[in-house]
């Protein structure tokens, strides 16, 4: 008899843990959807929306000249 009533106290708390699980998910779920998380990291491996920049010519106007570093611009 000892044992059964052990078995079904183990059964009842078991569910009680189930429910209170259930219940802190869908609280979390709530709180998730109130935020817009859509990427979990939303810098890496996206592109902008803005479409892609056409690449400069070396000769177009609007080309910069790359600077030097200082080491490389030390004598010797």
């Amino acid at each position: 008899m000892e044992i059964a009533i052990t078995v079904s106290v183990i059964i009842v708390m078991i569910g009680i843990g189930v429910l209170l699980i259930h219940l802190l998910n869908g609280q979390h779920d709530e709180r998730i959807a109130a935020f817009r998380y859509g990427d979990a990291m939303p810098g890496i491996g996206r592109r902008s929306r803005k479409g892609r920049r056409p690449a400069e010519h070396a000769g177009s106007p609007g080309a910069t000249p790359r600077r030097k570093r200082p080491e490389e611009g030390a004598a010797g």
